[in-house]
């Protein structure tokens, strides 16, 4: 008898931004990769921009780190 191919259904996963803390949604954000092999997520240019200069995202109001030292609630 012939085998059937399957098709998965593969749901998108769920990731973080390493820097900011915000959602990245399937298809957008940056992946980088380094040569020990560890991934680095990045939502936006923004993000990628900052870590790249050696910013702390504690030190920054606008990332979750930020907010939860300075104690500024969302709402």
């Amino acid at each position: 008898s012939r085998g059937r191919l399957h098709r998965w259904s593969i749901m998108p996963q769920h990731r973080d931004c390493d820097y900011c803390g915000d959602d990245i949604e399937p298809g957008t954000g940056t992946m980088f990769v380094r040569t020990n092999g560890t991934t680095i997520h990045y939502c936006s240019a923004k993000c990628e921009k900052n870590a790249d200069l050696g910013r702390e995202p504690r030190d920054l109001e606008w990332t979750e780190d930020g907010s939860a030292e300075t104690g500024v609630s969302e709402e």
